[in-house]
């Protein structure tokens, strides 16, 4: 059987879904929660292959409640810690590093001059 290749992305796009990954949207207690994700499909192929994948990302939820839809995005704690963490450790390293840049120049510099 071959399929062509809008079957093909039709078939592995409803495998790519929020509903696939994370389940049907769930009602209890009068809340409606509905998942929201991103889906990315890709394909490739050469000499008579063809390979491709999915990836499925979370990015929050729909909230149903009272009649009020609300999105609520899913934060991810690493970006959020890990982010600042390396701007403050990029900031204790700069000076040390552009002074060990300079030593070198010098070093450099006054090897190329002959005054060493």
């Amino acid at each position: 059987m071959q399929l062509s290749q809008e079957q093909l992305v039709d078939l592995v796009g409803e495998k790519a879904s929020a509903a696939a990954a994370f389940g049907e949207p769930v009602t209890a207690d009068g809340i409606t929660v509905i998942p929201v994700a991103r889906a990315s499909l890709g394909f490739g192929g050469a000499s008579g292959s063809v390979g491709g994948g999915t990836e499925v990302r979370p990015l929050g939820y729909i909230e149903i409640r009272n009649g009020v839809a609300r999105y609520r995005p899913i934060r991810d704690t690493r970006t959020r810690i890990l982010l600042p963490l390396t701007a403050i450790a990029a900031g204790f390293a700069a000076p040390w590093l552009i002074r060990s840049v300079n030593t070198v120049r010098s070093i450099g510099i006054r090897r190329r001059s002959g005054a060493e």
